[in-house]
């Protein structure tokens, strides 16, 4: 399952849509008051838009594709293992770029990083920051 996701992770780093090129000239390289992004990231049995693990966050863009039982078993399973979740819709990213960007970094700059949970005394190794 890993590699498979890794595999869809490329695939989708290599085809982004306008909205994901948007934000990824605001959030890569640590252009967000110094917090590292990551883009496309496998997390579990999920392949997240962008992550920030420092400040478990997790941005995730919807299209018109999108499903949103889909997205709330999503949700669920990111905010169980202690990320928040801020989702916008492509069209927001398209023509307000400025207000999505002041919503992330809010989040980045007011709230703790959460923590994640710990079952029987095991972090789960998918959810831990790569060096």
């Amino acid at each position: 399952m890993k590699k498979r996701l890794q595999h869809i992770a490329r695939i989708l780093r290599k085809r982004p849509t306008d909205a994901e090129k948007i934000i990824w000239k605001h959030l890569r390289g640590k252009r967000l008051e110094g917090f590292k992004f990551r883009r496309q990231e496998p997390i579990g049995n999920y392949v997240a838009d962008f992550v920030c693990y420092k400040k478990r966050i997790v941005v995730e863009l919807d299209g018109g594709q999108h499903c949103s039982e889909n997205d709330s078993n999503r949700d669920t399973w990111f905010e169980a293992h202690g990320f928040k979740v801020l989702r916008f819709w492509n069209n927001e990213v398209l023509k307000n770029m400025q207000g999505v960007w002041a919503v992330i970094r809010n989040h980045c700059l007011q709230h703790p990083p959460l923590t994640p949970p710990i079952k029987g005394g095991e972090s789960p190794e998918c959810i831990t920051e790569k060096s």
